[in-house]
């Protein structure tokens, strides 16, 4: 299943960058993809464990990226 995101609140690119490849590692996630201009994540994931996979998408977000807020678009 693939769903958009809107983040807000990341400081620059490479923070962008360490986000993704830390949501990538998340088991059941197929792909992960952050744009830092455009403030949208884009995931493709298995849709079985959707409740589980977004509770672990904003663990990640919070340990790496504190202030960082995503809302589903």
């Amino acid at each position: 299943m693939k769903s958009k995101f809107k983040i807000k609140g990341l400081d620059c690119a490479n923070c962008a960058s360490q986000l993704e490849r830390a949501i990538q590692k998340i088991d059941g996630i197929e792909s992960a993809n952050i744009s830092f201009m455009t403030e949208k994540m884009e995931l493709e994931y298995d849709e079985t464990r959707r409740e589980e996979i977004i509770k672990n998408i904003k663990k990640v977000i919070k340990k790496e990226e504190p202030d960082v807020t995503i809302e589903e678009v």
